[in-house]
């Protein structure tokens, strides 16, 4: 997969994308990332990106020609391109990120990310060049720069030959609408706190039930919700999404 990522601050990305996962990814090459610096796209002389709002209004308002450029030259002017790539405006107006999303996410071969400033993006961003607008959660942050990491990690990781064991990502939180059970690791007794002896029983289908059952447990007392919409999705249902 390739992910282009457009942004006024390219030097914020580096240290993530090239650390842990993400960077054995690209090594690996499962994954290409790109960081492309906004300014570069546009014809303004000082690299100007962003104007005041027409009406008027506190703050400046990213223009459209740069983003634009930024994503027309990237994606190329062919059809196939254009059906192969999926264009993504980071903003809280967009869905709600959630395992789901990424799990989609993840089969495109192309994402470009756009990341907004300021007040936002000029509206024809919004209407006419982007494909769809996602969400990291109801809150707003400066910008779009941390929004896009947290998506990058959650699509790269779904891509196939990413994580080290192929049913890693199968059985982390949200990928069934269930919470992952309790985890431990050596010693069996620490400081008098003992691992469940199941775990410890070489025994694959009780360990299995055990895993089931405390998934549901943790997910029936810190996040009952799932477990409607889990519900819902069995009998038809999609509601939101």
């Amino acid at each position: 997969m390739l992910i282009d990522i457009i942004t006024i601050f390219p030097e914020v990305f580096k240290p993530y994308i090239d650390a842990s996962i993400l960077g054995i990814a690209q090594k690996k090459e499962k994954l290409h990332i790109r960081v492309h610096d906004l300014r570069d796209y546009t014809l303004d002389k000082h690299k100007k990106v962003d104007d005041r709002p027409f009406g008027g209004g506190p703050g400046m308002v990213m223009m459209a020609e740069p983003v634009f450029r930024a994503v027309e030259q990237i994606r190329g002017a062919k059809d196939e391109g254009r059906k192969a790539t999926k264009t993504i405006l980071l903003c809280p107006q967009g869905k709600t990120l959630n395992q789901k999303l990424a799990s989609k996410l993840s089969k495109y071969r192309h994402l470009i990310l756009i990341c907004g400033r300021y007040e936002g993006v000029d509206e024809r961003v919004r209407t006419r060049l982007a494909d769809e607008e996602i969400s990291i959660g109801d809150y707003i942050l400066t910008g779009g720069e941390l929004a896009a990491m947290v998506l990058v990690d959650a699509v790269a990781r779904l891509i196939p030959g990413v994580l080290g064991h192929k049913d890693s990502s199968i059985l982390e939180s949200f990928s069934n609408n269930l919470l992952e059970y309790p985890q431990y690791t050596r010693p069996a007794d620490f400081r008098g706190m003992e691992a469940p002896e199941i775990l410890l029983s070489g025994d694959h289908k009780k360990i299995e039930a055990w895993r089931r059952n405390q998934a549901l447990a943790v997910t029936r007392k810190k996040r009952p919700d799932l477990l409607i919409i889990g519900k819902q999705r069995k009998n038809g249902v999609r509601k939101n999404e």
